[in-house]
Protein backbone atom coordinates (compact mmCIF):
# COMPACT_ATOMS: atom_id res chain seq x y z
CA UNK A 1 0.00 0.00 0.00
CA UNK A 2 1.50 3.17 -1.32
CA UNK A 3 -0.21 5.39 1.67
CA UNK A 4 1.54 3.40 3.79
CA UNK A 5 4.57 5.35 2.93
CA UNK A 6 4.79 6.83 6.91
CA UNK A 7 7.06 3.88 7.69
CA UNK A 8 9.87 5.32 5.82
CA UNK A 9 10.16 7.63 8.62
CA UNK A 10 12.31 4.90 9.97
CA UNK A 11 15.46 6.64 9.47
CA UNK A 12 18.71 5.22 10.54
CA UNK A 13 20.93 7.73 11.54
CA UNK A 14 25.12 6.71 11.23
CA UNK A 15 27.82 9.31 12.76
CA UNK A 16 30.63 9.50 9.58
CA UNK A 17 33.75 7.63 10.87
CA UNK A 18 36.48 10.49 10.67
CA UNK A 19 39.07 9.29 12.78
CA UNK A 20 42.52 10.59 11.01
CA UNK A 21 45.71 7.95 11.30
CA UNK A 22 48.33 10.38 12.75
CA UNK A 23 49.32 9.03 16.15
CA UNK A 24 52.48 10.17 18.34
CA UNK A 25 55.20 7.73 17.38
CA UNK A 26 57.91 6.24 19.91
CA UNK A 27 61.42 6.37 17.82
CA UNK A 28 63.31 3.31 18.16
CA UNK A 29 66.48 1.60 16.66
CA UNK A 30 70.10 2.27 16.02
CA UNK A 31 68.78 3.45 12.19
CA UNK A 32 66.65 6.15 13.52
CA UNK A 33 69.77 7.65 15.85
CA UNK A 34 69.84 10.86 13.72
CA UNK A 35 66.14 11.27 14.56
CA UNK A 36 66.38 10.39 18.23
CA UNK A 37 69.18 12.74 18.63
CA UNK A 38 67.33 15.45 16.66
CA UNK A 39 63.86 15.08 19.10
CA UNK A 40 66.00 14.87 22.10
CA UNK A 41 67.85 17.86 21.57
CA UNK A 42 65.63 20.41 19.51
CA UNK A 43 63.40 22.76 20.85
CA UNK A 44 59.44 22.04 20.47
CA UNK A 45 58.20 24.93 18.42
CA UNK A 46 54.37 24.81 19.15
CA UNK A 47 51.90 25.32 21.73
CA UNK A 48 50.52 22.47 21.76
CA UNK A 49 50.28 19.51 22.74
CA UNK A 50 50.57 20.19 26.19
CA UNK A 51 53.29 18.17 27.44
CA UNK A 52 54.58 18.02 23.98
CA UNK A 53 58.24 19.02 24.78
CA UNK A 54 58.49 16.67 27.38
CA UNK A 55 56.54 14.04 24.51
CA UNK A 56 59.72 14.78 22.30
CA UNK A 57 62.45 14.57 24.86
CA UNK A 58 61.44 10.81 25.48
CA UNK A 59 61.77 9.96 21.85
CA UNK A 60 58.39 10.38 20.72
CA UNK A 61 57.98 12.22 17.47
CA UNK A 62 54.74 14.17 17.15
CA UNK A 63 52.19 14.78 14.45
CA UNK A 64 51.94 18.71 13.43
CA UNK A 65 49.33 19.76 16.09
CA UNK A 66 46.42 20.73 14.84
CA UNK A 67 44.73 19.96 11.07
CA UNK A 68 41.52 20.07 9.43
CA UNK A 69 39.91 17.23 6.79
CA UNK A 70 37.38 16.77 4.53
CA UNK A 71 35.43 13.63 4.22
CA UNK A 72 33.13 11.83 2.13
CA UNK A 73 31.06 8.58 4.13
CA UNK A 74 28.64 6.07 2.53
CA UNK A 75 27.07 3.67 4.85
CA UNK A 76 24.40 1.14 4.24
CA UNK A 77 22.68 -0.79 7.03
CA UNK A 78 19.79 -2.99 7.82
CA UNK A 79 17.34 -2.61 10.61
CA UNK A 80 14.90 -3.10 13.37
CA UNK A 81 11.76 -1.34 13.57
CA UNK A 82 9.69 -1.73 17.19
CA UNK A 83 7.07 0.01 18.60
CA UNK A 84 5.27 1.32 16.01
CA UNK A 85 2.62 3.84 16.62
CA UNK A 86 0.91 6.19 14.24
CA UNK A 87 -2.16 9.11 14.73
CA UNK A 88 -3.92 11.02 12.20
CA UNK A 89 -4.76 14.65 12.71
CA UNK A 90 -3.13 14.76 16.36
CA UNK A 91 -6.05 11.80 16.52
CA UNK A 92 -5.61 8.70 18.88
CA UNK A 93 -2.04 6.97 18.48
CA UNK A 94 -2.12 2.82 16.93
CA UNK A 95 0.58 0.83 18.12
CA UNK A 96 0.76 -1.25 15.14
CA UNK A 97 3.65 -3.79 16.39
CA UNK A 98 0.99 -6.15 16.31
CA UNK A 99 -0.43 -6.34 12.49
CA UNK A 100 2.99 -4.76 11.07
CA UNK A 101 5.75 -7.32 9.80
CA UNK A 102 8.62 -5.97 7.87
CA UNK A 103 9.96 -7.96 4.81
CA UNK A 104 12.98 -5.18 4.38
CA UNK A 105 13.90 -2.41 6.20
CA UNK A 106 17.33 -0.52 5.52
CA UNK A 107 18.95 2.91 5.83
CA UNK A 108 21.47 4.66 3.01
CA UNK A 109 23.38 7.70 4.08
CA UNK A 110 25.63 9.81 2.24
CA UNK A 111 27.31 12.70 4.07
CA UNK A 112 30.33 15.15 3.19
CA UNK A 113 31.50 16.41 6.84
CA UNK A 114 35.03 18.99 7.72
CA UNK A 115 36.67 17.83 10.73
CA UNK A 116 38.98 20.10 12.34
CA UNK A 117 40.64 18.24 15.52
CA UNK A 118 44.10 19.43 17.81
CA UNK A 119 46.03 17.27 19.86
CA UNK A 120 45.54 18.29 23.31
CA UNK A 121 47.87 15.75 25.02
CA UNK A 122 50.99 14.23 22.98
CA UNK A 123 48.28 10.96 23.07
CA UNK A 124 44.78 12.45 22.85
CA UNK A 125 43.34 13.95 19.61
CA UNK A 126 40.01 16.04 20.08
CA UNK A 127 38.21 16.64 17.16
CA UNK A 128 34.38 18.40 15.81
CA UNK A 129 32.36 17.28 13.49
CA UNK A 130 30.21 19.51 10.79
CA UNK A 131 28.48 17.96 7.74
CA UNK A 132 25.71 17.45 5.52
CA UNK A 133 23.77 14.35 4.60
CA UNK A 134 21.36 12.88 1.99
CA UNK A 135 19.53 9.92 3.71
CA UNK A 136 17.41 7.58 2.12
CA UNK A 137 15.03 4.70 3.90
CA UNK A 138 13.69 1.35 2.02
CA UNK A 139 10.83 -0.31 3.53
CA UNK A 140 9.22 -3.74 2.44
CA UNK A 141 6.22 -4.49 4.82
CA UNK A 142 2.86 -5.63 4.97
CA UNK A 143 -0.48 -5.57 7.28
CA UNK A 144 -1.37 -9.11 8.82
CA UNK A 145 -4.41 -10.24 10.25
CA UNK A 146 -6.06 -13.49 11.80
CA UNK A 147 -8.74 -15.51 10.89
CA UNK A 148 -10.92 -18.13 12.87
CA UNK A 149 -8.39 -20.71 12.76
CA UNK A 150 -5.68 -18.24 13.72
CA UNK A 151 -4.42 -18.45 10.54
CA UNK A 152 -2.86 -15.38 10.08
CA UNK A 153 -2.79 -13.70 6.46
CA UNK A 154 -1.68 -10.69 4.99
CA UNK A 155 -4.51 -8.46 3.69
CA UNK A 156 -2.16 -5.95 2.51
CA UNK A 157 1.98 -4.79 1.70
CA UNK A 158 3.77 -1.91 1.12
CA UNK A 159 7.41 -1.06 -0.47
CA UNK A 160 8.64 2.00 -0.57
CA UNK A 161 11.47 4.79 -0.60
CA UNK A 162 11.60 8.21 0.85
CA UNK A 163 14.97 10.58 1.01
CA UNK A 164 15.64 13.47 3.74
CA UNK A 165 18.73 16.12 3.83
CA UNK A 166 20.21 16.76 7.27
CA UNK A 167 22.89 18.85 8.47
CA UNK A 168 25.09 17.43 11.47
CA UNK A 169 27.63 18.30 14.48
CA UNK A 170 29.32 16.66 17.00
CA UNK A 171 32.48 15.93 18.52
CA UNK A 172 34.94 12.79 19.55
CA UNK A 173 38.40 11.54 20.99
CA UNK A 174 40.88 9.31 19.56
CA UNK A 175 43.38 8.45 22.12
CA UNK A 176 46.13 6.53 21.10
CA UNK A 177 49.65 5.66 20.92
CA UNK A 178 52.30 4.64 18.35
CA UNK A 179 55.65 2.37 18.95
CA UNK A 180 58.11 1.70 16.13
CA UNK A 181 55.68 2.50 13.26
CA UNK A 182 53.11 0.26 14.71
CA UNK A 183 49.87 1.81 16.62
CA UNK A 184 46.60 1.45 18.23
CA UNK A 185 43.64 4.07 18.13
CA UNK A 186 40.38 3.91 19.91
CA UNK A 187 38.49 6.44 18.37
CA UNK A 188 34.59 7.89 19.97
CA UNK A 189 32.54 10.56 18.56
CA UNK A 190 28.69 11.62 19.46
CA UNK A 191 26.93 13.18 16.44
CA UNK A 192 23.48 15.44 16.03
CA UNK A 193 21.73 15.39 12.69
CA UNK A 194 19.22 17.51 12.69
CA UNK A 195 16.54 16.28 10.07
CA UNK A 196 13.35 19.14 9.55
CA UNK A 197 10.70 15.52 10.09
CA UNK A 198 11.55 15.13 13.23
CA UNK A 199 10.53 16.29 16.54
CA UNK A 200 14.39 16.77 17.66
CA UNK A 201 18.06 15.92 16.50
CA UNK A 202 18.90 12.46 16.05
CA UNK A 203 21.79 11.07 18.49
CA UNK A 204 24.25 8.85 17.50
CA UNK A 205 27.78 7.29 18.85
CA UNK A 206 30.42 5.32 17.33
CA UNK A 207 33.81 3.33 19.18
CA UNK A 208 36.20 2.71 16.46
CA UNK A 209 39.05 0.32 17.85
CA UNK A 210 42.13 0.09 15.27
CA UNK A 211 45.56 -1.65 15.34
CA UNK A 212 47.73 -0.73 12.24
CA UNK A 213 51.21 -0.65 11.26
CA UNK A 214 52.78 2.14 9.23
CA UNK A 215 55.61 1.50 6.67
CA UNK A 216 58.63 4.12 5.23
CA UNK A 217 58.69 5.01 2.12
CA UNK A 218 62.16 6.51 0.12
CA UNK A 219 60.38 9.95 -0.20
CA UNK A 220 61.33 11.96 2.95
CA UNK A 221 58.05 12.34 5.60
CA UNK A 222 56.09 9.95 2.91
CA UNK A 223 54.62 6.79 4.52
CA UNK A 224 51.76 4.28 3.89
CA UNK A 225 49.76 3.02 6.75
CA UNK A 226 47.39 -0.02 6.92
CA UNK A 227 44.90 -1.28 9.83
CA UNK A 228 42.11 -3.23 11.00
CA UNK A 229 39.96 -2.96 13.63
CA UNK A 230 35.93 -2.41 14.14
CA UNK A 231 32.82 0.17 13.96
CA UNK A 232 30.32 0.35 16.75
CA UNK A 233 27.19 2.62 15.91
CA UNK A 234 24.41 3.03 18.83
CA UNK A 235 21.70 5.27 18.20
CA UNK A 236 18.89 7.04 19.98
CA UNK A 237 16.24 4.38 18.71
CA UNK A 238 13.05 6.51 20.05
CA UNK A 239 11.98 8.72 17.03
CA UNK A 240 8.57 10.97 17.24
CA UNK A 241 7.35 13.45 14.43
CA UNK A 242 4.86 15.02 12.95
CA UNK A 243 4.67 15.57 8.89
CA UNK A 244 1.79 16.19 6.18
CA UNK A 245 0.17 13.56 5.01
CA UNK A 246 0.68 14.37 1.68
CA UNK A 247 4.76 14.42 1.64
CA UNK A 248 4.60 10.82 2.73
CA UNK A 249 1.70 9.43 0.92
CA UNK A 250 1.25 8.68 -2.84
CA UNK A 251 -2.33 9.27 -3.08
CA UNK A 252 -2.79 7.64 -6.16
CA UNK A 253 -5.52 4.68 -6.00
CA UNK A 254 -5.02 5.68 -2.14
CA UNK A 255 -8.75 5.26 -1.27
CA UNK A 256 -9.44 1.99 -3.47
CA UNK A 257 -6.33 0.66 -1.23
CA UNK A 258 -7.83 1.65 1.65
CA UNK A 259 -11.32 0.80 0.77
CA UNK A 260 -9.76 -3.09 0.07
CA UNK A 261 -8.28 -3.40 3.17
CA UNK A 262 -10.87 -2.31 5.24
CA UNK A 263 -13.05 -4.82 3.48
CA UNK A 264 -10.42 -7.50 4.16
CA UNK A 265 -10.28 -6.85 7.81
CA UNK A 266 -14.27 -7.35 7.99
CA UNK A 267 -14.40 -10.78 6.28
CA UNK A 268 -11.67 -12.01 8.47
CA UNK A 269 -13.53 -10.59 11.25
CA UNK A 270 -16.30 -12.30 10.32
CA UNK A 271 -14.76 -15.32 10.32
CA UNK A 272 -13.11 -15.09 14.03
CA UNK A 273 -16.58 -14.42 14.92
CA UNK A 274 -17.96 -17.23 13.30
CA UNK A 275 -15.51 -19.62 14.78
CA UNK A 276 -16.25 -18.17 18.64
CA UNK A 277 -20.21 -18.69 18.01
CA UNK A 278 -19.49 -21.94 17.07
CA UNK A 279 -17.79 -23.02 20.13
CA UNK A 280 -19.85 -24.59 22.86
CA UNK A 281 -19.86 -22.61 26.64
CA UNK A 282 -17.28 -25.23 27.86
CA UNK A 283 -14.92 -24.47 24.84
CA UNK A 284 -15.63 -20.44 24.91
CA UNK A 285 -14.65 -20.82 29.03
CA UNK A 286 -11.24 -22.46 27.71
CA UNK A 287 -8.01 -19.75 28.82
CA UNK A 288 -6.35 -21.22 25.58
CA UNK A 289 -9.40 -20.27 23.20
CA UNK A 290 -10.29 -16.99 25.89
CA UNK A 291 -6.93 -16.08 24.66
CA UNK A 292 -6.78 -16.50 21.00
CA UNK A 293 -10.44 -14.49 20.80
CA UNK A 294 -8.84 -11.74 22.42
CA UNK A 295 -5.55 -12.06 20.59
CA UNK A 296 -7.64 -12.02 17.33
CA UNK A 297 -10.17 -9.50 17.75
CA UNK A 298 -7.20 -7.10 19.02
CA UNK A 299 -5.39 -7.44 15.47
CA UNK A 300 -7.82 -6.66 13.85
CA UNK A 301 -9.27 -3.60 15.81
CA UNK A 302 -5.76 -2.15 15.60
CA UNK A 303 -6.05 -2.55 11.69
CA UNK A 304 -8.87 -1.39 11.03
CA UNK A 305 -8.52 1.45 13.51
CA UNK A 306 -5.49 2.20 11.58
CA UNK A 307 -7.28 1.70 8.30
CA UNK A 308 -10.56 4.25 9.42
CA UNK A 309 -8.11 6.48 10.12
CA UNK A 310 -6.22 6.73 7.01
CA UNK A 311 -9.64 6.88 5.49
CA UNK A 312 -10.87 9.73 7.39
CA UNK A 313 -7.13 11.53 6.72
CA UNK A 314 -7.28 10.98 2.83
CA UNK A 315 -10.61 12.87 2.88
CA UNK A 316 -8.89 16.12 3.49
CA UNK A 317 -5.45 14.68 2.29
CA UNK A 318 -3.98 18.61 1.59
CA UNK A 319 -4.28 19.50 5.24
CA UNK A 320 -4.08 16.44 7.25
CA UNK A 321 -1.40 15.54 9.06
CA UNK A 322 0.24 12.22 10.75
CA UNK A 323 1.80 11.42 13.81
CA UNK A 324 4.33 8.77 14.19
CA UNK A 325 6.50 6.82 16.89
CA UNK A 326 8.37 4.47 16.65
CA UNK A 327 11.69 3.10 18.21
CA UNK A 328 14.81 2.04 15.65
CA UNK A 329 17.92 0.17 15.75
CA UNK A 330 20.73 -1.31 13.84
CA UNK A 331 20.29 -5.19 12.76
CA UNK A 332 23.69 -5.14 13.94
CA UNK A 333 25.90 -2.90 15.86
CA UNK A 334 29.31 -3.96 14.88
CA UNK A 335 31.16 -4.97 12.07
CA UNK A 336 34.82 -4.75 10.65
CA UNK A 337 36.67 -2.57 8.87
CA UNK A 338 40.26 -2.66 7.00
CA UNK A 339 41.87 0.70 5.76
CA UNK A 340 45.08 2.43 4.23
CA UNK A 341 46.73 6.00 4.46
CA UNK A 342 49.32 7.38 1.83
CA UNK A 343 51.02 10.08 3.56
CA UNK A 344 52.58 12.52 1.02
CA UNK A 345 54.42 14.34 3.68
CA UNK A 346 53.46 15.36 7.66
CA UNK A 347 50.88 17.99 6.23
CA UNK A 348 48.90 16.09 3.66
CA UNK A 349 47.29 12.92 4.21
CA UNK A 350 45.15 10.81 1.79
CA UNK A 351 42.53 7.94 3.46
CA UNK A 352 40.76 5.07 2.70
CA UNK A 353 38.46 2.88 4.41
CA UNK A 354 35.75 0.17 3.93
CA UNK A 355 33.59 -1.70 6.46
CA UNK A 356 31.52 -5.20 5.79
CA UNK A 357 30.25 -7.99 7.36
CA UNK A 358 27.07 -8.57 9.16
CA UNK A 359 24.34 -6.33 7.75
CA UNK A 360 26.60 -3.03 7.31
CA UNK A 361 28.57 -1.58 4.95
CA UNK A 362 30.59 1.24 4.64
CA UNK A 363 32.89 3.35 2.80
CA UNK A 364 35.51 6.46 3.48
CA UNK A 365 37.40 9.07 1.96
CA UNK A 366 39.30 11.49 3.70
CA UNK A 367 41.68 14.27 2.69
CA UNK A 368 43.61 16.04 5.74
CA UNK A 369 45.96 18.69 5.77
CA UNK A 370 48.18 18.88 9.29
CA UNK A 371 49.87 22.39 10.78
CA UNK A 372 51.35 23.41 14.03
CA UNK A 373 49.60 25.56 16.32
Amino acid sequence: MKQTKLLTLFLFIVSAQTFAQVYTDKVVGKKNEALIDSLQTSEYPYVLPIWGEKATKKRFQLPYSAGVSVNYFWSKSDLLIENLRVGFNNGPMFNLDEVVRFNDANATAAAITVRPDVWLLPFLNVYGIFGKSHLETNIGAGIWVPDGNNNWSEVANFKTKANFDAVSMGLGITPTIGVAGGWFALDMNMMWTDIPELDKPAFSYVFGPRFGKSFKLNKPESNIAVWVGAFRVHINGQTTGNIKLSDIFSLDNAQEKVDNGLEAVAQKQESVDTWWEGLTPIQQANPANIAKHAAANRALETAGNFLNGLDGALSTASSSTVQYGLHKSPKDMWNFIVGSQYQFNRHYMFRAEVGFLGSRTQVLGSLQYRFGL
